[in-house]
Order: structure tokens, then sequence, then C-alpha cells
């Protein structure tokens, strides 16, 4: 039986980026013969690609798919073509549907600095170096899809509202999956809150510190998010598993893609139920698109995390990165992290890709 494999280019240089990827999964299926029938590939619509054919941002087709699939690798979506259409059916409502209809309740966003990119870090090498540390963030609690008002009238003054709230089988089934994490790399995990002020945040400590006694060989610490935010910037390297709400993992996970220099490198997984999902962390950049200069990095070490993760071709994963530390330890550079006067060679999206694949 062959893997399935649901592509979702999306807006913007998701197209371009997306098909890089796909060469770079073909080429390791070639070497590696995944699976008993290898890998095969299923394209389809989503975001303001979608709106523009089907008046939906995900239409239904689109979520049967990636149910049906092994693993879904997404590109990006979104652009200022779609401004002025109605919240409900702008092009980022495809990814908060996916996350619902697939079930995925974590998102994991590895962030680590190779060697040959120490420079492009706007901290000091050598706070950098070294740097090799996972975020988990809740993906479907938390304040963004509590309930909200956006706007109401109270003693003549307008004011809007968001709720906040987790449950106890929330907050442990995100603190497993970050405990299991720690145990396959360096076996410590930071629990990331806001106790000292919210309710939220107390129960979320409390169900941390109870299901850390069923992992007692990872070390588990507690930071307030301020001071995790403070240390990431200072101290990166103290760092193993992060795990926290949804919140908090957005702006957290944000703060620490800028330790490498550049988010056209970063990769992320979202893990579900279900069907995975694969994907840049970079948007759909759309003054770029066409252009051929986009980076496929992030999305090409998506794929590689899609290997892991959802296939668990731990060695076909391994061969991936390796083979993207290797194009850049050559020298080799799209132009978001390419330096005037290194010795590199400025490369564009397909070039790229070439460099990588000269490595597998």
């Amino acid at each position: 039986m062959a893997y399935k494999i649901a592509v979702i280019p999306g807006d913007g240089i998701g197209q371009e980026i997306t098909a890089e990827a796909v060469r770079v999964l073909k080429a390791v299926d070639e070497k590696f013969c995944l699976g008993l029938l290898g890998l095969t590939f299923e394209t389809c619509d989503a975001g303001g690609t979608a709106y523009d054919k089907y008046g939906t941002p995900l239409p239904e087709d689109t979520l049967v798919v990636c149910k049906a699939s092994d693993g879904v690798l997404f590109g990006a979506v979104g652009g200022t073509k779609w401004d002025s259409v109605p919240p409900a059916l702008r092009p980022e409502r495809a990814i908060l549907g996916l996350r619902k209809g697939l079930g995925l309740y974590a998102n994991l966003r590895p962030v680590k600095v190779a060697d040959a990119l120490i420079e492009h870090s706007p901290l000091k090498p050598e706070l950098v170096r070294g740097v090799d540390l996972v975020i988990v963030r809740e993906l479907i609690g938390g304040i963004y899809f509590g309930e909200k008002c956006e706007s109401e009238q109270v003693d003549g003054t307008e004011r809007a509202w968001d709720m906040e709230n987790y449950s106890v089988p929330e907050v442990e089934r995100i603190t497993r999956l970050a405990f299991d994490t720690a145990r396959l790399r360096r076996g410590k995990v930071t629990s990331v809150d806001k106790a000292n002020v919210l309710a939220t945040s107390r129960l979320w400590r409390r169900t941390v510190t109870a299901l850390a006694k069923e992992y007692s060989d990872v070390a588990l610490e507690h930071l307030y998010v301020d001071n995790c935010a403070m240390q990431l910037a200072v101290r990166p390297t103290q760092f193993d598993v992060i795990v926290t709400g949804n919140l908090f993992g957005d702006i957290l996970s944000d703060e620490a893609a800028v330790i490498g220099g550049s988010i056209g490198l970063m990769p992320s997984a979202s893990i579900g139920t279900g069907t995975s999902l694969f994907e840049p962390i970079h948007g759909s950049a759309p003054d770029i698109a066409g252009r051929g200069i986009a980076n496929p990095l992030g999305t090409i070490l998506s794929a590689a995390m899609l290997l892991r993760y959802a296939l668990r071709e731990e060695a076909a994963a391994d061969a991936v990165e390796a083979a993207v530390d290797a194009a850049l330890a050559d020298g080799v550079r799209t132009v978001d992290i390419y330096i005037e006067g290194t010795g590199c060679k400025k490369v564009g999206t397909t070039e790229m890709t070439d460099a990588v694949l000269a490595h597998l």
C-alpha cells in the first residue's frame, strides 16, 4: 500500500515551495523505497485560490482528501488580494478549518541553528551556537477558540471580550506529547504559563505537575511566559522542549523563529488524532510570488517532519535534514539569507532545491 500525501500549495509562493518539497520527497522515496509502494501525491485547493474558484477558502473535497491521507504538506495562504473578503471567508480560515476538521491539537515548531547560518541570527554567535529546541503549542483550545464578543454596550461604553479556558484533558494531552517528545531528545520539558495571574494557568501548572510523575526520566521546570520570552533572547540553549497554551505558544514560537535569522528556514508540524499537517511558518509572500526567489528550505524541512512524524520514516527524515545542512555548508543561499561579501552563492528557489538534492 502506498503512502498518500495531500499537497495544498495555497497562495503566493506556496505554489513554488511545495513543488520543490515534492521534488525532494520523490527523490527520498526513490532512495529509501518508502512503504510498500512508495509515495503518491494529490494536490488540493485551499486559501484565496480556493475562494476564487469555489467561494470558500476550504472546499469540502479538500478536507475529505486530507482525512484520507497519511500526511498533509501545506504551503501558505493569504494575500492583500483578499483583504476585502468577509472575515469568515478570508484565506486564513482555511488553516483554522483544517485544524478543526483534522483534530490538529498540537503544533511542533523546532528551532535549530545551522553552523553555516550563525551569522544571520540577531543574537551574538556565542548565544546562538548549539540552539536546538522544540516548542509544543496547544492548538485548538484557549482564548483563540473560546467564546467572544466583538462589541457590546455596558453602561454606555463599548467593550469587547474573549474568554480563555482549558480543561484538564486538554492540558494532559498536549503535555503528554511534550514529555514523549523530550524522551526522544535531551529529556527536559519547560512548561510555560502565567500562573501568578491567570486561573487557567494555575490549572495548567497543576495538571502538568501531576502528569510529570509518570515521566520520572524527564526533568520538568515551570516558567512564567514573560520570563520565558526573556530567556529565549538571553540564553536559548537552556531549552529542550517548551510546552504551552495557544496564545503564549503563538507568540513564543514566532520569537524563537527569529533566533535562526530567517523564518524561511523554519518548519512546523501540526499533530492530530488522525492526519497531521506540515507547513513552513512563513506567510504567502505575494510580493515575491512567481519570481523564483522564495526560500524552499522551510517547506523541505517540513517535508522531513512529515517523514518523521506521519510516516515514521526516521532515516529518510534524517537524510533530508542532513542534505539541507550540507547545502548550506556549501555556501548556497537564497536572497533572504544571502550576505554580500561572504563568498556565498546567491541562487533561486529551484537552484536551492538542486543543492539539497545533490546531497541526497
